[in-house]
């Protein structure tokens, strides 16, 4: 667990708590060295029954015919869903279970600091160059539509021969040959 509470605060160093983490290393190697949890040990035991509530059939049933899926086709299948159901459920109360105290919550999976905010940010400036290389079409339905370059070569975008990897082609149409 201490393994899964330190990668989150390790994935939230970017944000506002980056003068926090900065100010205290952490030597991330000895720490990632010693191995404190795995996948396995947040699914329960196959010698004891899970602590976590039991799927009843005819839950299993609604949650099948809720999510449009074919109901199992023999008993057998039946406990085989069950078992699965029950052990992601255990998994998710053993994953809600991590003390995320004082972490704060992730947003997104980009560096979320004010230098990268302002980094990716786009704008007017940084489009000027696209924008002036686009004329717009059209009597009544404007389209835009983008300037060749001044030379009147193509782009490699342009030259690009989609269906150059393609098996079989008829015409200019690829073939999907379906199985039997």
């Amino acid at each position: 667990m201490f393994r899964m509470q330190c990668f989150h605060v390790l994935a939230r160093s970017s944000t506002k708590s980056h003068r926090w983490f900065s100010s205290r290393p952490i030597d991330a190697e000895a720490l990632l060295s010693k191995r404190t949890w795995s996948v396995r040990s947040l699914l329960p035991s196959t010698d004891t029954t899970p602590d976590s509530p039991q799927v009843s059939s005819e839950q299993l049933h609604h949650l099948l015919r809720l999510s449009a899926l074919p109901p199992p086709k023999d008993p057998s299948e039946e406990a085989r869903m069950l078992r699965t159901l029950s052990s992601q459920l255990h998994f998710v109360r053993e994953i809600q279970a991590v003390d995320t105290t004082g972490v704060s919550p992730l947003r997104t999976l980009r560096d979320e600091t004010t230098e990268g905010e302002q980094r990716n940010e786009i704008g007017l400036a940084e489009l000027k160059d696209a924008l002036c290389g686009e004329d717009a079409v059209g009597k009544h339905h404007k389209r835009v539509r983008r300037r060749r370059d001044q030379d009147g070569q193509k782009t490699a975008a342009e030259t690009w021969h989609v269906l150059g990897s393609a098996e079989k082609l008829i015409g200019k149409y690829f073939v999907v040959e379906g199985g039997k």
